[in-house]
């Protein structure tokens, strides 16, 4: 893996943040690392995501990534701001295959065999499996497993608190991705102590499991 996989397998969490107000930017940053999280997925599903991303790409204390990133001239955009790794929700081959040429970590979407082939042609160790929850969840990775033994995933979409233990409990599953500890709502309304209240619930049970 590469020294960002490795960061986020270490994470075992990574928070898919829609924000609307660059303005936000820090203080949405300092309310993960209270919680125990210094990582953020800055999605471009807003206006202000392009911005976030620049706002916080010269903290040494916290991982910035972009997601929702559909082609090549988005991954260039969130690259030229500063972004560190790049997430898809579906495989783009052009886009991965720009993002391998200039040294970004880039996690493409997958959710099919054939999504996982593509993956083994360009050489990649470590996928989104999106939307996860839809597409079979804990059961389908395992069905995955077997014939792609050497594939790690990131699981994404409809991962909360409740179902959390089930994913990371599978050995190649590096981390989760999610948004339930970065409510939309609370991050517009101000309610930052509510995102660090809710990321260390999060890094709680990542604990938990860690000593089990």
């Amino acid at each position: 893996m590469n020294d960002t996989s490795a960061q986020l397998a270490q994470l075992k969490v990574v928070p898919v943040v829609a924000i609307e107000s660059r303005d936000d930017a820090h203080r949405l940053a300092d309310a993960l690392l209270a919680g125990g999280l210094p990582c953020a997925e800055i999605t471009l599903r807003t206006d202000a995501g392009l911005a976030v991303i620049e706002a916080l790409a010269d903290r040494t204390d916290f991982l910035v990534g972009a997601g929702t990133v559909h082609n090549v001239e988005q991954a260039k955009k969130v690259v030229d701001a500063g972004a560190r790794f790049v997430v898809a929700p579906g495989f783009n081959p052009s886009t991965v295959a720009w993002c391998l040429d200039h040294d970004m970590p880039v996690y493409p979407g997958t959710s099919t065999p054939t999504d996982l082939e593509q993956a083994l042609e360009f050489g990649l160790e470590v996928v989104k499996f999106f939307p996860a929850e839809a597409m079979g969840g804990t059961k389908t990775l395992k069905a995955f497993h077997g014939p792609y033994g050497n594939i790690r995933f990131m699981p994404t979409g409809g991962i909360s608190l409740t179902n959390l233990r089930d994913y990371l409990a599978l050995p190649y599953v590096i981390a989760c991705g999610g948004s339930w500890m970065v409510p939309g709502k609370a991050i517009a309304a101000g309610q930052f102590d509510e995102v660090t209240r809710l990321t260390a619930e999060t890094m709680k049970v990542v604990r938990e499991l860690g000593a089990s």
